[in-house]
């Protein structure tokens, strides 16, 4: 079995996040893997095109700080220290790969709903994350 030396688990902080992280931990478990840990928030103009005339910045402040405490929250279950969480804003496949290179991650743990026909067309980002990441992914079935 390969081990691993840096994983990267991609959360969405919801309750299907815990199946993810169990995983990862499991895997870093199995050797001395060092454990990083993600949240990405899609900037406001992003879900809205940016065609509505309201300064979203506020707003933007608070989903920043309530992923924050979430994330903090969350990582403590899993002993993840303060310098390996991330919360990003952008894009989640964007996001994850360039962290991902930035910090020399060589496995990347996402949960995937399984979804088939245009759901998984219209938006997968597992998907996203598995075919343009330069290592490996794992894609944990949640949900089910």
């Amino acid at each position: 079995m390969v081990s691993y030396k840096h994983i990267l688990i991609a959360v969405d902080l919801t309750e299907e996040s815990k199946q993810v992280a169990d995983r990862a931990v499991d895997l870093a478990r199995s050797g001395t893997a060092k454990i990083s840990i993600v949240y990405i928030i899609e900037p406001m103009n992003f879900a809205y095109g940016g065609d509505i005339p309201v300064d979203l910045s506020s707003v933007q402040l608070q989903l920043e700080e309530h992923a924050d405490l979430n994330l903090k929250e969350f990582s403590k279950i899993y002993k993840i220290p303060e310098k390996n969480q991330y919360i990003l804003v952008g894009l989640p496949q964007s996001e994850i790969h360039r962290l991902a290179k930035e910090e020399k991650v060589d496995l990347i743990v996402v949960g995937s709903h399984g979804r088939h026909g245009l759901s998984l067309i219209f938006g997968s980002t597992a998907n996203g994350v598995l075919h343009g990441a330069s290592c490996d992914v794992l894609a944990v079935r949640v949900g089910t």
